[in-house]
């Protein structure tokens, strides 16, 4: 049975056309916005390394977020209310393939800028990575309502964040939001019994 989402008159249903248009968009400016700030600022990247270790290590940690997400989506009535809402407008509209850019835009764009250019920015160390996944969960805030899934996205980001820190490796946060997208809005879809070809 498919979960409807009470009528929320501040938002209006999307098109599949439109989500893959703001996912392009939203891509697009955040990279603009990572290499800019790369151009303008002195702040140098954190490197990408493209090891074994390092893709098994962000493989691992999308696993565990994944999980994590699902016992707070059971757990916590309120998550579970704005997580519905937020992947009902995001996720309803696309079909299977569509998950893939899902996984994709966001995963690269959001980690170049957030964990890649800002992280080193503001500080390799603690400070940095609190700061950064607060900006990171706010960037996830359509509503005031949806301040749980801004909750959730934040202890995400400060998990990427450390990961990157503990690395310095920026392919381990990038390969566990990308395998964290996909895992978890397919299985939302299967959950909710929308998987289209």
């Amino acid at each position: 049975m498919t979960k409807q989402l009470p009528d929320n008159p501040e938002i209006e249903p999307l098109t599949r056309t439109q989500v893959l248009i703001a996912m392009g968009v939203t891509a697009v400016v955040l990279l603009f916005l990572a290499k800019l700030w790369l151009q303008l600022g002195s702040v140098t990247l954190l490197p990408i390394r493209g090891t074994t270790d390092s893709i098994l290590l962000g493989l691992g940690m999308a696993v565990g977020i994944t999980a994590a997400s699902s016992l707070v989506y059971h757990l916590w009535p309120a998550y579970r209310q704005s997580a519905d809402f937020y992947l009902h407008l995001v996720l309803k509209p696309l079909v299977l393939p569509d998950l893939i850019w899902l996984g994709l835009l966001p995963g690269m764009s959001e980690e170049l800028l957030f964990r890649g250019v800002m992280l080193p920015a503001v500080g390799l160390n603690a400070t940095g990575v609190v700061a950064t996944s607060l900006l990171f969960g706010v960037l996830h805030l359509s509503t005031l309502q949806q301040w749980p899934y801004v909750v959730w996205a934040t202890v995400v980001g400060l998990l990427l964040g450390f990961s990157a820190l503990a690395t310095g490796n920026l392919l381990v946060p990038i390969v566990a939001h990308i395998i964290t997208n996909l895992l978890s809005s397919y299985l939302w879809k299967l959950g909710n019994k929308q998987i289209e070809a």
